[in-house]
């Protein structure tokens, strides 16, 4: 499993325009929670922030390190401008040995790109679990092969690699549907009242056909 270090200073200026002023140095505002114990302040690059988060993700660790003493941490909450691609606070949660914790894995399809039966369509239905575990415990994925699904097969969250980790509590019911395997299905485009009604004024009527005729015999 990959390292992830986040550099982060306690912050000290408190307030929306002295976090707005960070926000325009490009440096967020955000709070570390820990169970017990007073929430930290803190303030981190912008850049460092977006890096570490797209490699991480919700499900990962990351090794926060505030003025030179390091915490082990989720991603809690990271919050996004509207319509700008700019952070605007993160939340972090500090992870304490031994401390059981809910988080949400992500489900990898193995192989849907190898799948056997062909022509065939592969439907997932779900794209993530919850599970509970220490921290050191926490998956980074759940996997499942689908290259040797035949057609009417279907996976469930029983199937995981996971599923039966004595170390993991899996809290997403065994019997729900991840994935199915079903042929293509052919497109019928049914006409509309409009289009069989532009249809029939296209033919000629009985009187119009011998306009037509006696036209052509002059």
């Amino acid at each position: 499993m990959a390292d992830f270090t986040l550099n982060c200073a306690k912050r000290e200026s408190v307030g929306k325009n002295k976090v707005n002023k960070l926000r325009a140095e490009k440096i967020i505002p955000g709070i570390v929670y820990s169970k017990g114990d007073e929430p930290i302040p803190v303030q981190v690059e912008e850049r460092d922030l977006a890096k570490v988060y797209r490699e991480a993700g919700t499900s990962n660790i990351v090794f926060l390190m505030i003025d030179g003493e390091r915490y082990q941490v989720l991603f809690k909450d990271v919050q996004k401008h509207p319509f700008k691609n700019q952070f605007v606070h993160v939340d972090f949660l500090h992870l304490k040995k031994g401390q059981k914790l809910r988080v949400n894995v992500p489900i990898v399809l193995e192989g849907r790109d190898e799948i056997r039966v062909q022509p065939s369509v592969l439907m997932q239905t779900l794209n993530e679990i919850e599970v509970e575990c220490t921290p050191a415990n926490i998956p980074n994925e759940a996997v499942v092969s689908v290259e040797e699904m035949q057609i009417g097969d279907n996976i469930f969250v029983s199937d995981l690699d996971i599923f039966n980790d004595e170390n993991i509590e899996i809290l997403t019911p065994a019997e729900e549907l991840i994935a199915a395997l079903s042929e293509p299905r052919e497109e019928v485009i049914e006409e509309t009242d409009e289009e069989v009604a532009a249809d029939a004024a296209d033919v000629p009527t009985v009187d119009e056909t011998k306009e037509t005729d006696e036209e052509d015999a002059e």
